[in-house]
């Protein structure tokens, strides 16, 4: 029978006074001129706690809460005059299971909720006031799509992309746009440079513009020529290496089988070890390490 999974949280919050509750580290004197804290204490001003500080009980101490996640956050609290907050209570004291392994929000997805807290009548200015950035930036966060095509903006929907890689992709045309937008994901490069670079490789007929010369600063024409033809033959390369990526992995996978059979059988093992020593070591070697990837990957 499978063994039932205990809940992680107590099912109601709580409200707690901060003298009952214990940090686990000290925060630097430092921490409150960061971004992240300027961040945290705006939003927290202008809409409140979002998510809740999440604490465990204290084995030693009755009354008294362990803070496991929230010390920002309950540090602006404290600053602002509040007495205590409401806090999540956890069942076990497993602080490495907070937001550290939480995936931050994707430049699209961010894109998607302001466009939805505007429609919903939220006010730009009060979206910029709880993010501590400008109104022109929640301007262009809400404009990021636009000249952007639909399967680009597929494609790149849970990447952390820079706006500004997005400015160079509305100057291709929607071809070119998925093009870039692949290779930018199988090189894992989303930078502003890159995209530049990108935009710079790319011929004059796969432009929006395509009737204007490029002109790139601190690059000659023979330059960008000549990264057009690196481009196109870099292309030609990985689609070459993409149609034979499936067969070659089915034969590697083959082979490895083929190699742990050898390696696996008494006589053959004996024969090699005494005959070819060095073989019987490469073989043992190549299957320990396929072996070790596939683990790592289940």
């Amino acid at each position: 029978m499978a063994k039932k999974v205990g809940i992680a949280f107590e099912p109601e919050s709580i409200f707690i006074e901060f003298a009952d509750i214990l940090p686990v580290k000290q925060l630097q004197k430092r921490v409150k001129k960061t971004k992240k804290y300027l961040q945290i204490a705006a939003s927290i001003r202008e809409v409140g706690i979002i998510e809740p500080p999440v604490v465990v009980r204290d084995r030693n101490k009755r009354g008294k809460f362990l803070l496991l996640d929230g010390h920002l956050r309950i540090e602006v609290l404290k600053e602002d005059g509040a007495p205590g907050v409401n806090c999540l209570v956890a069942t076990e004291d497993e602080a490495f299971t907070y937001n550290k392994r939480i995936n931050r929000l994707a430049t699209i997805q961010e894109h998607k909720m302001i466009l939805k807290a505007v429609e919903g009548g939220v006010p730009e200015e009060r979206i910029a006031k709880a993010l501590d950035i400008n109104v022109s930036s929640i301007r262009q966060k809400r404009s990021l799509l636009e000249g952007i095509c639909p399967e680009t903006a597929e494609l790149l929907k849970d990447k952390h992309c820079p706006l500004n890689t997005f400015h160079s992709l509305r100057k291709m045309n929607p071809l070119r746009q998925i093009e870039v937008a692949e290779l930018m994901i199988a090189m894992d490069n989303y930078s502003v440079s890159y995209s530049k670079a990108l935009l710079a490789a790319t011929p004059q007929g796969q432009l929006i513009d395509s009737d204007k010369p490029k002109s790139f600063k601190g690059i000659s024409a023979q330059q960008i020529a000549q990264m057009e033809t690196e481009m196109a033959k870099l292309q030609r390369e990985m689609k070459l290496i993409e149609d034979s990526y499936g067969p070659d992995h089915l034969n590697l996978v083959l082979a490895r089988g083929y190699l742990v059979t050898l390696v696996e059988n008494e006589e053959v093992s004996r024969y090699l070890a005494q005959n070819h020593g060095e073989i019987l070591s490469e073989f043992r070697r190549i299957s320990e390490v396929v072996s070790m990837g596939t683990r790592e990957q289940s």
